[in-house]
Formats: structure tokens, C-alpha cells, sequence
């Protein structure tokens, strides 16, 4: 602070660009996708809060840790082929000034397609209603390739990304997904239950849920013979 009241800046300052996205004055349909390109910040923050409060480690350990490995591979083919964004970068605060491949389609397509190879690959029906539950992982799916296409179309259309760019992004993270996925079923999932007996997982409370076919399922009929027996109970107590 200078002796006027003043401030006095010694050296320039550069902003946080995680959630900074621009977007043309009085667009709506770029406001609108310039709130949908910040689809990654919420799937990272619905991760973390699933993980603090349910520490399960393939859907949601494994699964973050995937999504991290794909972030990093995004950064490391940016700075090989070291293609800038289009427009010569009219944008003044992004992440890097490398575009290919776009990392927010990588993003959103790994997400995605994993989670769509987990639904139908994973998650096995073990109740007897299969059109409703066929009819819910369609939805699902159809929703979450929809949403990965509109990230990808919002970074073109703000003009963070070519159509190139965001369709490299596609691919990447679409074949990471399925790396991945083979990966943690094929080398992870048979560590899992051993990993889930260490003292520190204990001591967190770190789960393994991967012999339960469908996890939705058992923890709804768990919590629900749970709270009946409870119930049980409290009525014999009351009479």
C-alpha cells in the first residue's frame, strides 16, 4: 500500500482460470453453453463428495483416478503437438494456449464412455423388473453422450477449440475410457478386496463393492431390511 492510499502492484497478476469461461455479450445460447462447458468442475466435485462420503473403490476411486490419468495424458499430448487455439486466442485467461486436443472433450467423453461401459458391463439386472431396468440405463446413457457432445460443441462454439480439437479430444478420451475400463477389471478388481483389508483402508472406511452385481440394488434392499428391523425393534420396545 503506498503512502497516498494508493495500491501498488510490484509484479503483474494472472487469474485462476478453473471455472473462467467467456462467452459473447447478450448470446444466450453462449451463456447457456458456457455454464454447460463447466460440466468437468461438477463432475470433480460430485466424485470428491462421494468419495468422502462413500469411499468405495471402483466406482468412484478407481474411477477419479482414471479421470485424473486422462487429464494428464491431455496435458502431455498438448505440449507435444503444441497446436494453438483458433482465432489466434481471443480469449485473455485459459489454462494453456495449447488446443489439441481439447481437453474438456477428453474430459467429458472418458466420463462418458466409462460410465456407459459401467452400466451395461458392470452393473449386471438381479431383479425381475428388466424393461424398467433396461429402460433406465438407456436414458442414463443417452444422457451422459449427450451431455459429452454439448461440452464439445460449447468449446467450439466459444471459441476455445476447432472442430478438430474437440473431435481428438473425443477419441482420446473414448479409447482411455476403455483402457482404463479393461484396466481396473482385468488387474485392479481382483486387488481391490485385498486392498480394502489394509489398516489405513479400515481406518477410512474404504469399501469394496466389486462381487455385487448391482450396487444400487443391494444398497437399497440392505438399507431397507435395515430400517424394518429397526423398526421391528423400536415397536417391541414401545409395547
Amino acid at each position: 500500500m503506498a503512502a497516498d492510499g494508493q495500491c501498488s502492484l510490484s509484479a503483474s497478476w494472472r487469474p485462476v482460470t478453473l471455472t473462467h469461461v467467456e462467452y459473447p455479450a447478450g448470446d444466450l445460447s453462449g451463456h447457456l453453453l458456457a455454464y454447460l462447458s463447466l460440466s468437468p468442475i461438477f463432475v470433480i466435485v460430485g466424485f470428491v463428495t462421494l468419495i468422502i462420503f462413500k469411499r468405495e473403490l471402483h466406482t468412484q476411486i478407481s474411477f477419479l483416478g482414471g479421470l485424473a490419468l486422462n487429464e494428464g495424458v491431455n496435458w502431455l499430448i498438448k505440449h507435444v503437438i503444441r497446436e494453438p487455439r483458433p482465432c489466434g486466442g481471443p480469449h485473455t485467461a485459459v489454462g494453456t494456449k495449447y488446443g489439441m486436443p481439447s481437453s474438456h472433450s477428453q474430459f467429458m467423453w472418458f466420463f462418458s464412455v466409462y460410465s456407459f461401459l459401467f452400466l451395461y458391463l458392470r452393473m449386471h439386472q438381479t431383479n425381475n423388473a428388466r424393461f424398467l431396468d433396461l429402460l433406465w440405463r438407456h436414458v442414463l446413457s443417452l444422457g451422459l453422450l449427450t451431455v459429452a457432445f454439448l461440452v464439445s460443441y460449447s468449446r467450439v462454439y466459444l471459441l476455445y477449440h476447432t472442430w478438430s480439437q474437440v473431435l481428438y479430444g473425443a477419441i482420446a478420451g473414448g479409447l482411455m475410457a476403455v483402457a482404463w475400463f479393461v484396466f481396473t477389471q482385468e488387474v485392479l478388481t481382483p486387488l481391490f478386496p485385498r486392498i480394502a483389508a489394509w489398516p489405513i483402508s479400515e481406518f477410512f472406511l474404504i469399501r469394496d463393492t466389486s462381487l455385487i452385481p448391482n450396487v444400487l440394488w443391494f444398497e437399497y434392499t440392505v438399507t431397507r431390511a435395515e430400517a424394518r428391523n429397526r423398526q421391528r425393534k423400536l415397536g417391541t420396545k414401545l409395547q
